[in-house]
């Protein structure tokens, strides 16, 4: 059997690489102690390539790996990335953006609450210089406070719950997110800038680029009132360091709490010679949980993109990012998903596929029919597809493309359907997103379902008649297949649709002996 060949360039959690070790279709090359030139001639015929800040993604690595299906950046920031050089050969890049989500959150909040009451100072009074004097050490509460936070998203609206938690009034600022994001957690939103600039402390949360880079400096700085207090836990350079240097000195910012550096390590930096700013050492992701989250969704997402399951937090998308909201995104990674299950149900050869969009997601009803086609024939197509071909293949072959708008549904605030005819049956499927980030199928052919699409599903659809489940799982215990989920499905003709999850791979002879059951209509079996 032709296994998946994944190359780890770099050290991640060792569950991960257990993740990889495990799955009988991967075979996984640790590299993570090679020579970087070694690494290249690894790469040549690699599915996918795990790295990290170890490993640049330059031309060199593009050229060697131009075969790439993707590249896993196990992290959040993708400086060392050549992102255009990955999208002209067509390699898909993504990230793993919240697994360290929690570790920046609390440590955004160490560094507030080390500022208003100027702990490591004190902590060192007392310990290293073994000085009590407690009159020295006044602070400030956070209680009352205006917190301005810039960047809504999955760090800055948690930095927002926790604000609101010490009874703080959070100000948000963040045109990429609907109003009602920071809204529906007791955060005010704004548009004017100047709000957030005249607010007690202000922490930033935003990615690194054109429109960002120095997004705070001595103009700004200028408006904010006396006193300020100034949080970045996100991306070095947000800051004018400069600029804050001299608002610190100057005493107009009283104090700053700082993990991150325009050039690191900043063990020469200026802002280090001065007695009003908490530092720490990038250590943005550094908790034990954060590391084992990385490892292991970076090996999931790897394994997904090789088998072309999905490609989760894709940063180069056949769409301009930054004219869709949101809350789109999971969308697209749940119709990649939804496109594979479909086809996994009728393998035969497909006709036309139809996506259909209700609520919201309806306006992106044509980038989710990109999506569902590179899912849909990941598996049953020859061909290398990604988001990039995905329309040029499914021409190629035949196959109809057809999108629909249709109005709101009653039962659900965006809901996504998927028609894939194939010349032997016809499969539709249904998902939504509850949450923002939580996939659900919500029906199966006309049989209401509740089930996430994730993992090994066994598909058995059956007469609804007495002691069918009982039968269904004896025979999966004989062939020592656990169960770990069940969920079922009838509709008015008599009928039930089972979506069994299981906790291992599923063989041949088993479905043989599910469909020989006397009340089977039909057996499917996906992994996604």
């Amino acid at each position: 059997m032709e296994k998946f060949k994944i190359v780890v360039c770099d050290h991640i959690h060792e569950e991960g690489l257990n993740i990889l070790r495990r799955d009988d279709k991967v075979e996984m090359i640790f590299a993570a102690d090679m020579d970087k030139t070694a690494l290249l001639d690894l790469l040549v015929d690699a599915d996918v390539a795990i790295t990290r800040s170890s490993t640049d993604v330059d031309d060199k690595f593009i050229q060697a790996g131009r075969g790439l299906k993707a590249i896993v950046r196990a992290g959040v920031g993708v400086d060392n990335v050549d992102i255009p050089g990955c999208s002209k050969e067509g390699i898909i890049v993504m990230n793993v953006p919240t697994a360290n989500t929690i570790a920046a959150v609390e440590l955004t909040m160490t560094h507030m609450l080390s500022c208003m009451r100027m702990f490591p100072y004190s902590h060192d009074h007392l310990k290293n210089q073994r000085i009590w004097k407690r009159e020295k050490w006044y602070g400030y509460e956070l209680k009352g406070k205006k917190l301005g936070v810039i960047g809504f998203g999955n760090i800055g609206s948690r930095v927002g719950i926790r604000a609101k938690a010490f009874e703080m009034d959070v100000i948000a600022y963040d045109p990429y997110i609907h109003p009602s994001k920071a809204t529906d957690l007791g955060a005010k939103y704004t548009t004017n800038f100047d709000d957030i600039l005249a607010c007690d402390i202000i922490t930033i949360h935003t990615p690194k680029n054109k429109e960002t880079v120095g997004m705070i400096g001595a103009d700004e700085i200028a408006k904010m009132k006396d006193g300020v207090v100034l949080i970045n836990c996100a991306r070095g350079g947000l800051y004018n360091e400069d600029a804050l240097y001299d608002g610190l000195k100057s005493g107009k910012i009283r104090f700053a709490g700082i993990d991150v550096f325009n050039k690191e390590p900043a063990i020469d930096n200026k802002l280090l010679d001065l007695d009003n700013i908490c530092v720490s050492p990038h250590l943005g992701a550094n908790t034990f949980e954060s590391q084992y989250n990385i490892g292991v969704e970076a090996a999931q997402q790897a394994i997904e993109a090789a088998k072309g399951i999905a490609y989760p937090h894709a940063l180069n998308l056949p769409i301009d990012e930054t004219k869709i909201p949101s809350f789109v995104k999971p969308f697209l990674e749940m119709g990649q998903k939804i496109g594979f299950l479909a086809s996994q149900m009728n393998k035969a050869p497909i006709v036309s596929i139809k996506v259909s969009g209700r609520g919201d997601i309806a306006e992106y009803v044509n980038s989710l029919a990109t999506f569902v086609t590179v899912g849909a024939l990941a598996d049953i197509s020859g061909d290398t597809i990604n988001y990039v071909n995905a329309d040029f293949v499914a021409k190629e072959r035949g196959i109809k493309i057809e999108t629909e708008e249709l109005p709101a549904s009653p039962v659900y605030k965006n809901l996504v359907t998927v028609k894939l005819t194939t010349d032997k049956n016809v499969i539709e499927i249904s998902a939504t997103m509850f949450n923002d980030d939580v996939q659900r199928i919500v029906d199966i052919n006309g049989f209401g379902i509740d089930v996430e699409p994730k993992g090994n599903m066994i598909l058995f659809k059956n007469t609804d008649v007495p002691g069918v489940i009982g039968q269904v799982g004896t025979l999966l215990a004989a062939h020592e297949v656990n169960i770990a989920d069940f969920r079922l499905g009838r509709n008015k003709s008599g009928e039930a649709l089972a979506v069994i999850m299981v906790d291992s791979v599923v063989n041949d002879k088993t479905l043989k002996e599910l469909a020989a059951l006397k009340a089977c209509i039909s057996v499917s079996y996906a992994r996604i």
